[in-house]
């Protein structure tokens, strides 16, 4: 059975944070709120937790994985962004947005795009994912929470536990966070590519 985490969206409890990022260590999977809908999330490393994202949202492998970064110069560890581009990051993050970026060494290889050899990363304004980030010290491999055949994300911690109470081992709960992903936006070729119009705006990629 997945613990329930109940976490205040603007103080949270660092005790909770703790055991979270704990847990998380050890391999746990977890479900977490973020500026744009809620998220599966485990450790950088983990192939069980990978495993088992795949499973529940049935994807292949060409999905690109999220690493969900607290700052600028963690996603630096794990992406190669040239000049033009970072300007082009650093005036939209931290927000609603994934970027799609050749990867470094530091990315384990089952994390990458088989033929691109490419990455999602992205830094979330949200309250407690970074407080789970800055605990953690470490980005958080993730995946939108969007169960297969489904149009939208869950929203409602409660019924996340209900229905995924023997696929994940925590759920953390702050209230609602909404139902739109976020704005994806391939940087691969250098150029700005958008893949997927969502939670950020846009138009200063267009």
């Amino acid at each position: 059975m997945a613990k329930y985490f109940d976490v205040h969206p603007d103080n949270p409890q660092q005790r909770t944070i703790t055991q979270v990022a704990d847990s998380i260590r050890a391999g746990a999977l977890v479900v977490y709120p973020t500026d744009s809908c809620f998220a599966l999330g485990c450790q950088l490393g983990s192939r069980d937790g990978i495993d088992r994202i795949r499973s529940i949202r049935r994807l292949d492998d060409r999905h690109h994985f999220t690493l969900v970064c607290q700052n600028f110069a963690q996603l630096g560890q794990f992406v190669q962004v040239d000049n033009d581009v970072f300007r082009a990051i650093k005036a939209s993050t931290p927000g609603s947005y994934t970027f799609i970026l050749p990867a470094t060494r530091e990315v384990p290889r089952k994390l990458l795009h088989p033929k691109k050899k490419t990455v999602g990363v992205r830094i979330p304004d949200h309250t407690v994912a970074q407080a789970l980030l800055t605990e953690l010290g470490e980005p958080l491999l993730s995946s939108t929470l969007l169960l297969p055949d489904e149009d939208e994300p869950m929203t409602q911690g409660w019924e996340i536990k209900e229905r995924l109470d023997h696929s994940v081992d925590a759920v953390v709960d702050s209230g609602d966070c909404g139902t739109e992903p976020t704005t994806v936006i391939d940087f691969s070729s250098g150029e700005a590519e958008i893949v997927r119009k969502g939670a950020g705006d846009p138009s200063r990629f267009e």
